[in-house]
């Protein structure tokens, strides 16, 4: 078995993913072209010795079809023999992009890969891959049906007697640090300015005045008769200042064999020590990252104290709050330089994002372990843990 390590990690800035976002004249495929430029840029390799190129991406219909992955490679100007390929896990589409990248760089079958993913929701709006019907079987196995992932939130805040004001304060957090980052320059590194978008430097969507009290006067948007009428007992708290919001955005990292990057003179900045991925309750939909975390946990041999962050990402509220309830994880460790509530939530991108933040936080505070998760549509969930060299 081969160390499968990172040596390169960028991202763009996230744009609102709808019309006028900075992002959104964009077509998807030049969005993470874009970022595959600056990723060999950056490492300096020659694209050629790129193996493989695994993107995640979640909606894949319209601009985002026909293996975006494989289109992005070509618009980069990638070598023809350069392969490339769509994976799609929801949410964790390029976490898993990642897993799989690492895992065969592990096995031997590659020693050059690249993980990616990307997701412009500006163009491709959300639900747009979401199908007719779920088929007569999955119908008879959940005969009152599935819910939108609003209303999972909700459940979820329910069942762990998460007040609104306690939402509505952790989100206003997410934002006080990820507008605390950038004013600190932290996302310096790892934020790449793209020539399609030049005037696009910061992630607009943080909010840098948002407040709780603010957030307290936001309207609850899953509310409907029909879902009150199936849903009595529930006390309607989510609202979009507690939740993610549409965005544009992608991000890539170059994984390689450690023996590799050094016969290319390549400097090994992470390894990956585990993985894990999972599935629970699909109605609940979102608490998936709980049993994979422990699951990833098991796999490397590590408690909760032995990480030195951890990146749970903030779908909404309440999937953070509930797993930090449930590990008995420290509330300073958890997305310290804000989450998907203030730096956006561009589906596919997501799993590659929080990896390359994840990266440059234990680089730039000496930490050792970091762990990523995330839940998924249908109520899976994939957990990572790196090891900073």
């Amino acid at each position: 078995m081969q160390n499968a390590v990172v040596v390169e990690a960028v991202r763009t800035p996230v744009g609102r993913g709808k019309a006028g976002g900075g992002l959104s004249g964009v077509h998807p495929i030049d969005l993470l072209a874009g970022t595959l430029e600056a990723l060999v840029a950056r490492s300096g390799i020659d694209p050629a010795l790129v193996e493989d190129v695994i993107t995640g991406c979640a909606q894949q219909v319209g601009e985002q079809s026909g293996n975006i992955g494989h289109n992005a490679a070509l618009a980069a100007g990638f070598p023809e023999t350069v392969p490339g390929t769509t994976i799609n896990r929801q949410c964790g589409s390029s976490q898993q992009a990642v897993a799989f990248a690492a895992q065969g760089v592990a096995a031997g079958a590659y020693d050059v890969v690249v993980a990616a993913g990307v997701e412009a929701m500006s163009a491709v709006p959300l639900g747009s891959s979401r199908p007719a019907s779920r088929g007569v079987r999955t119908a008879r196995r959940y005969p009152e049906g599935l819910v939108n992932q609003g209303i999972s939130a909700e459940l979820v805040a329910q069942r762990w007697k998460l007040e609104r004001e306690a939402l509505d304060a952790y989100s206003a957090e997410s934002h006080r640090r990820a507008a605390q980052a950038w004013a600190d320059g932290l996302f310096d590194r790892e934020v790449v300015t793209l020539a399609d978008a030049p005037e696009l430097r910061v992630d607009e969507t943080v909010r840098a005045g948002t407040t709780a009290e603010g957030l307290a006067g936001l309207t609850p948007s899953f509310r409907s008769d029909e879902a009150v009428a199936r849903f009595p007992d529930i006390d309607w708290k989510i609202t979009p200042g507690n939740s993610s919001p549409l965005s544009d955005g992608a991000s890539a990292v170059l994984i390689m064999s450690e023996r590799r990057a050094e016969q290319l003179g390549l400097r090994p900045r992470a390894r990956f020590h585990a993985f894990a991925v999972t599935g629970d309750d699909p109605l609940l939909m979102l608490t998936a990252p709980i049993p994979a975390t422990h699951k990833v946990l098991a796999k490397a041999g590590l408690s909760m104290a032995d990480l030195d962050a951890y990146e749970v990402n903030e779908a909404f509220a309440p999937v953070p709050l509930a797993w930090a309830h449930e590990l008995g994880a420290d509330p300073e460790k958890l997305n310290p330089r804000g989450g998907a509530i203030a730096l956006g939530h561009a589906l596919g991108s997501s799993g590659t994002r929080l990896l390359v933040t994840l990266l440059h936080h234990l680089e730039d505070t000496g930490g050792r372990y970091g762990l990523q998760t995330m839940c998924e549509a249908g109520g899976m969930a994939n957990a990572t843990i790196i090891e900073r060299i």
